[in-house]
């Protein structure tokens, strides 16, 4: 019974296996390809089901089409890749390699909030979660880049012609700027609260996807999601809905 006990190379191979499939599954529900994610699955069916009925020629076309599967597999998912495989690196904490954000994009988040609150700088950052916020990004101006302080002060430094509108930020990347959003008709909300907070509540009705927003009158900070709008959050509750909302 001696082959029934697994040794440490079993224990990795699963552990390895585990992780891909995991990464896979975040993928693909950040980026809404389940289409493709089902394609290549079928593909793949019907390349061993082809093998176990010992169908020669189907298994001849797909044997000839086999790298070409892993080229297009790269292709499509070819950012999505080169994010997880960014987040995967060695260090001397073996537990790094599990985080699923680098605290880098917190922070950098974070303190740009805070400064445009303590400036009264009107703002409005959402965050797409699972729903695909690609309708509102193609309108919007596309930006794709890294999240930074300076570039998020400069979006909505007042007289930008990025001030309007909203920040889009699908990962770790700022993806666009002076996206319009559908605004609430939130009777509750349309009494007191202006455009930037109807808009976040409106994106958080019909998405997933969490919102922040500071006002230019108070400089005080509120989050929008699943329809409902919280005034007034403090910093440390709000990194940490950020860290809740993100890891799901």
């Amino acid at each position: 019974m001696g082959f029934l006990i697994p040794q440490i190379n079993d224990i990795l191979d699963i552990i390895l296996v585990a992780i891909i499939l995991y990464e896979v599954f975040v993928i693909t529900k950040r980026t809404g390809g389940y289409q493709i994610l089902i394609g290549v699955i079928f593909i793949f069916f019907l390349y061993y089901a082809a093998a176990l009925f010992n169908l020669e020629m189907m298994s001849a076309i797909l044997r000839a089409l086999k790298n070409v599967w892993v080229l297009a597999i790269i292709i499509l998912f070819q950012p999505e890749l080169r994010s997880m495989l960014s987040k995967i690196h060695f260090s001397k904490n073996f537990g790094s390699i599990f985080k699923k954000r680098e605290t880098f994009f917190y922070g950098q988040l974070m303190d740009a909030v805070s400064s445009m609150s303590f400036r009264k700088m009107g703002a409005l950052i959402v965050i797409e979660l699972s729903h695909p916020l690609d309708r509102f990004i193609d309108k919007a101006e596309v930006i794709d880049a890294s999240i930074s302080v300076r570039l998020l002060l400069s979006i909505f430094t007042p007289g930008s012609i990025l001030h309007d509108g909203a920040v889009i930020i699908r990962g770790e990347r700022i993806l666009a700027a002076k996206a319009v959003l559908p605004l609430s008709s939130h009777e509750e909300y349309l009494k007191r609260y202006g455009m930037r907070h109807m808009a976040a509540v409106g994106i958080s009705e019909i998405t997933d996807a969490f919102a922040i927003v500071v006002s230019e009158e108070t400089g005080k900070v509120s989050v929008a999601q699943h329809g409902v709008l919280l005034p007034n959050i403090p910093f440390e509750e709000l990194m940490q809905r950020i860290a809740d909302a993100t890891s799901k």
